[in-house]
């Protein structure tokens, strides 16, 4: 039996759980996962840090770090159970792709509407771009038993997880929801051959999306944040 290349598994999920949980442990050296300070310095997202100080690469970094030990593994169990199946269905690159580009997205809309002192972290905005990812798959292959069935349950594990938001203290919806609409437009832009074409069209629209989106609500709701 042919043993499996490294590169032909979910390499990419594999190294994106790794350094979460590397980056946790440089968390507890440090002085506590739930220490403030030590998520800040290591990249948390806080609005005054991103908009007064410019620091613009705090959008990428809170989805590395993790606020406690529940925190971490509730989303790195459905970084291992959903990575995988989004990486085998969009390919290595453009499941990164996806996955990061949700992150900042979320990130973005967690900077735009939610708390100014709050200090935020964790994978939540990439996990539901992760979401987004497969309902764009079912919107555009609806057709298709198969993938019909898929995004209904994909759909009701959303919509569960946002209803439970609502309930939950401490929770980033806003980044929750800004990752669930980024995931959606970005797997449209990147497409996903191998279960189907998009059009060139309906591509270039959510690009168009992906970019005007962000800055419309930055200028509509930003007021002095930005």
């Amino acid at each position: 039996m042919r043993r499996q290349n490294f590169f032909e598994g979910p390499w990419v999920t594999m190294v994106l759980l790794s350094i979460s949980v590397l980056m946790f442990g440089v968390e507890i050296l440090a002085g506590g996962s739930t220490n403030s300070r030590v998520l800040f310095d290591l990249g948390a997202r806080f609005a005054p840090a991103l908009t007064l100080g410019n620091q613009w690469w705090r959008l990428l970094t809170p989805i590395f770090l993790h606020v406690g030990f529940m925190h971490l593994f509730v989303n790195m169990a459905t970084l291992w159970y959903l990575g995988r199946i989004t990486e085998q269905a969009f390919g290595h690159w453009r499941f990164l792709v996806i996955y990061l580009v949700s992150g900042i997205t979320g990130n973005f809309a967690g900077l735009l509407f939610g708390s100014a002192n709050a200090v935020a972290a964790g994978a939540s905005t990439s996990l539901f771009g992760l979401f987004g990812a497969f309902l764009m798959v079912g919107d555009v292959f609806r057709d298709r038993p198969d993938i019909a069935a898929m995004t209904r349950s994909v759909l009701a594990v959303v919509v569960i997880n946002l209803v439970f938001d609502l309930f939950q203290g401490n929770i980033d919806i806003a980044g929750h929801v800004g990752g669930l609409v980024g995931g959606f437009l970005i797997a449209g832009v990147v497409g996903v051959p191998l279960i189907g074409d998009i059009s060139v069209a309906r591509r270039l629209l959510m690009a168009g999306l992906l970019v005007a989106t962000p800055l419309i609500l930055a200028f509509v709701y930003g007021g002095n944040l930005l």
